[in-house]
């Protein structure tokens, strides 16, 4: 009968133990600080995109808002003598001259809307935590301003517009009204149809409102267009852009 002998195997001691466990320790926490890096590489980079996006929506805001507060500054200039217009009117209603200025000016509104493809995307896929809390406060204020605009805008402003091209109507004379409209010479026809002084009085009333309300309107659009040119300002020398 065949004996088989089985090859012997050496003990390892503690040392050699210690040694292997060192080894699996060390590869994985070198992997662990690789992943860590590398993570941390790609929401820099991400940051610096979101930073460079938003800082172009900046640029595209700050020339859109110029622009919207320019023609809103041409509509109160057109007010400025609106008490004197209501007096010559008052005193004589086929003289609505100095009422054309007020008309064109009462009938349509140039609507800011704010460049948010960027702010979007910080909303929507979370980039709000790869930015320091400097920046993403900065965002989160310019935001909340447009947004007060928006409210404003969409109701007090609003009702305002429609209370002005309401009374219009009923207070012009159709053939003027249709020539105001396509920016043609009234020549001699009238520019009032309705000899009621009180529809007359809610009308100027209504302009005044307007008025204010344009001032107001042009005041948030100020602080918008502030608060954008500083972030241009702020991003591009903290994050070196061109």
């Amino acid at each position: 009968m065949e004996v088989h002998h089985h090859p012997t195997v050496e003990k390892k001691n503690f040392k050699e133990y210690f040694l292997e466990f060192l080894m699996i320790f060390l590869a994985v926490t070198l992997g662990f600080f690789a992943e860590q890096i590398r993570e941390n590489f790609v929401e820099h980079h991400l940051e610096k995109q979101y930073i460079q996006s938003l800082y172009e929506d900046l640029q595209t805001d700050t020339a859109r808002l110029a622009f919207v507060i320019n023609q809103d500054n041409r509509k109160m200039n057109a007010f400025e003598n609106l008490s004197k217009c209501y007096d010559t009117v008052l005193k004589n209603l086929s003289d609505g001259n100095c009422m054309e200025e007020l008309i064109k000016y009462s009938r349509y509104n140039l609507n800011f809307e704010a460049t948010d493809r960027t702010i979007q995307q910080l909303a929507n896929a979370g980039g709000y935590r790869l930015l320091s809390k400097e920046d993403a406060d900065s965002i989160i204020l310019y935001e909340g301003l447009i947004k007060t605009y928006h409210n404003f805008e969409s109701t007090l402003f609003q009702e305002a517009q429609d209370n002005v091209r309401n009374t219009l109507n009923s207070l012009l004379a159709f053939e003027a009204n249709e020539q105001l409209m396509a920016n043609e010479t009234r020549g001699q026809s009238s520019l009032i149809f309705s000899t009621n002084t009180t529809l007359l009085n809610k009308c100027f009333n209504e302009f005044l409102l307007y008025q204010k309300v344009t001032k107001t309107q042009i005041d948030l659009l100020t602080r918008i267009n502030t608060k954008g040119k500083r972030l241009i300002g702020y991003y591009k020398n903290k994050h070196h852009l061109e």
